[in-house]
């Protein structure tokens, strides 16, 4: 089978599927030993006065590890293929979790800050109903991207292999990507390459999500508002689901107990949003899962036919 067919099953088993709690409670999730692989190259090799050269060794180990593990893993067939790629796929869990913070947002603001606080890492205990909104709006569109459009993305163009380095890479940024003292040069080759490894799959989430909603005709204010982003890759996703949903997303939030005045997409839109506008977003990640699949599934068949 091709890789593309291979993947347009996974799309369909992660849909359905999502993440059996039965199997997780049992076995360790392959995110979570890639984190404890992280963890292990962070007390090891972080340390001495050459902490970047250490962080381009740990990632060199971390992905060229996780490059071998899927090079054999492709041997046990497409059935193994099949379920791991799922696995590391993030659709139906994207959707779960974003759809419990419009549920909770109907029921309390004290319900709806804990709902958030589980994809987010800002400050949620002051956050009013716009914010929480505004919180799991752009916890979906970035997590479209980084969850399910860019794996399925390196998987069509390197298989298994491709899914795990990509995975690996983005738990090493998700755990040692930030500048902080620690990390600053340490987690310097991890945010480079996560960097490096989105950059094509957001833009093209972000093109996916205008064309879907029409908003194509937006798209120098989506590119604009884009480049103005803090995140070279988060900003592409979420300028688009902005104008997909005509809401205002971003603007200033707290991190750590710090506000921190960021720039607004879409800032001329909506600011006063709510549950029915997460349904909303929740609504495109379905309908960019199944053009995802459209595509993926297409392809597959274009190569059988040749």
């Amino acid at each position: 089978m091709t890789h593309a067919m291979l993947l347009a099953a996974a799309l369909i088993l992660d849909a359905l599927a999502g993440e059996p709690g039965w199997l997780w409670s049992r076995l360790p999730h392959p995110a979570v030993l890639m984190g404890r692989a992280v963890g292990r190259l962070d007390r090891t090799l972080n340390r001495g006065a050459h902490r970047r050269l250490a962080g381009v060794l740990a990632l060199v180990l971390l992905a060229g590890g996780a490059g071998l593990l899927g090079a054999g893993l492709q041997l046990a067939g497409p059935a193994v293929e099949i379920a791991i790629a799922a696995v590391l796929l993030a659709q139906k869990s994207l959707v779960q979790h974003v759809r419990a913070v419009a549920n909770a947002l109907r029921q309390s603001l004290p319900e709806a800050r804990r709902a958030v606080a589980m994809i987010v890492g800002r400050d949620c205990r002051d956050m009013d109903a716009p914010r929480i909104a505004r919180a799991a709006i752009e916890s979906a569109a970035e997590n479209l991207s980084d969850g399910v459009i860019a794996p399925a993305f390196w998987f069509l163009i390197a298989g298994l292999p491709g899914l795990l380095v990509y995975k690996a890479v983005n738990t090493a940024d998700s755990m040692i990507g930030y500048r902080t003292d620690r990390y600053r040069d340490f987690g310097w080759a991890a945010a480079r390459s996560d960097d490096l490894l989105n950059l094509l799959p957001a833009r093209l989430t972000g093109l996916m999500i205008a064309t879907l909603s029409g908003g194509l005709r937006h798209w120098s204010d989506i590119v604009t508002d884009a480049r103005a982003h803090r995140s070279p890759n988060a900003g592409w996703p979420e300028a688009a689901m902005a104008r997909a949903l005509n809401v205002a997303l971003a603007g200033p939030r707290s991190y750590d107990g710090q506000m921190r005045d960021l720039a607004w997409v879409n800032g001329a839109a909506r600011q006063e949003i709510g549950a029915d506008d997460i349904d909303a977003a929740v609504t495109v990640l379905w309908r960019v899962w199944a053009l995802t699949l459209a595509m993926v599934a297409g392809l597959g068949i274009a190569a059988a036919a040749v």
